[in-house]
């Protein structure tokens, strides 16, 4: 089938379909009273949010806002609008101590400390690919950009050992999140929504057991 034809959707039929569909998996095959979802302020969790308000009732829906030391600022205050407009009950829970006290930040900063050992505190990181994909024939590799208070700039190749925990450490997060969620689903008798798009999810661009984890992926397939 062509791109052009993958992207010939309905929008008025999907927004009336996908929250029938979401109330019949909740309500009949879950027998769930609700729906959990974990807003970030970004497209995709605001779209379920509002599919499962859609499905549900803003009354049976509850927002998760939950920010960490390296989020954006601008993803809570988008997160909060977004719960705000849609009507739906919500709770911001900063989740910064919980990684903190599990050692999530200091993996991180052990890792790049093994390439740049004067990381410290206030410092910004990044990984980056080393080129562009479309203009190398070679095997490319990963590299860390580091930034220091002052905004001075270095950049080294990222040893496997070191990009393996900061990914690891990274994904801490979200495993973190969704166990939020879970708890907030059990407590309230509801089911957690996920969020990842088919993009996403055709290329396994998620956390197993964190943002991968739901009972039900309602743009799973857009």
């Amino acid at each position: 089938m062509p791109l052009h034809a993958w992207l010939d959707i309905d929008l008025a039929d999907a927004a009336e379909r996908i929250p029938r569909k979401m109330r019949e998996i909740v309500s009949a095959t879950l027998l769930r009273r609700g729906c959990v979802v974990a807003v970030s302020g970004g497209i995709d969790s605001s779209v379920c949010a509002a599919l499962a308000t859609l499905a549900m009732g803003k009354e049976k829906v509850f927002a998760l806002v939950l920010p960490e030391r390296d989020s954006s600022p601008a993803s809570k205050e988008l997160g909060v609008r977004l719960c705000e407009h849609l009507g739906v009950p919500y709770e911001v829970m900063d989740i910064a101590s919980t990684l903190e006290a599990i050692g999530c930040y200091r993996w991180r900063d052990d890792a790049i400390r093994s390439v740049f050992p004067e990381y410290g505190d206030g410092w910004k990181n990044k990984i980056v690919i080393s080129r562009n994909l479309l203009d190398t024939d070679r095997i490319n590799f990963f590299r860390i950009v580091i930034e220091n208070p002052q905004g001075e700039r270095m950049e080294k190749r990222l040893p496997l050992s070191a990009y393996l925990q900061v990914v690891a450490a990274t994904n801490f997060k979200q495993r973190i999140r969704k166990t939020l969620e879970y708890f907030h689903a059990d407590r309230l008798n509801y089911a957690v929504v996920g969020t990842p798009n088919r993009l996403e999810y055709d290329q396994g661009f998620f956390v197993k057991n964190g943002d991968g984890s739901a009972d039900l992926k309602p743009i799973a397939h857009l």
